[in-house]
């Protein structure tokens, strides 16, 4: 088999792969925003509830409380174990943390693929086909690294409220 041939067909596959990849970016990104928006209504809920959920945690009550899902979930699953409840946590945090991650890997999978095209432009002498190629690639890296910032603070926060859940659940099982 002839490597150029290998070489060709591996081109032509990412160039394919450019469309998908961009879409996926931009899915990402109003995946993004949404999960904000639901962030601070959830901040704003869970500070609205907290002085009585912490005053029911202290006392053992168990109660539901809206904006504690974890607790929520201890509540309608008592005899859950602790592995359970950690398992549930994790299920919960699991898309945005994919997302967090996974967004950079797309912006620069976006960021190579143009760069073919362009060194091609650049070996041709074309000015104008770089450039087509580079602000393509450079905006996707960015908006790659925008969704990641976006959904890092809220899955760093969410992960600290489900950790202090699970030691509230504790407090109310009495361990």
């Amino acid at each position: 088999m002839n490597i150029q041939l290998i070489e060709t067909l591996m081109a032509n596959v990412s160039e394919i792969l450019m469309a998908p990849v961009l879409v996926a970016i931009l899915v990402l990104f109003i995946y993004a925003i949404y999960i904000l928006g639901r962030f601070i209504s959830q901040y704003l809920i869970r500070k609205k509830n907290y002085l009585s959920y912490f005053k029911d945690v202290e006392i053992k009550n168990k109660n539901q409380f809206i904006g504690f899902p974890i607790h929520n979930y201890f509540i309608k699953n008592p005899t859950a174990s602790e592995d359970e409840i950690e398992v549930y946590a994790l299920k919960k945090l699991e898309t945005l943390r994919i997302v967090t991650r996974i967004a950079p890997m797309l912006g620069l999978i976006a960021t190579m693929i143009p760069m073919g095209p362009a060194l091609k432009s650049l070996a041709d002498g074309n000015i104008q086909g770089i450039s087509e190629n580079l602000i393509i690639a450079f905006a996707a890296v960015i908006w790659g690294l925008v969704i990641s910032t976006i959904t890092f603070w809220p899955a760093s926060v969410k992960k600290r409220w489900f950790a202090q859940e699970i030691i509230n659940i504790r407090k109310i099982k009495g361990e």
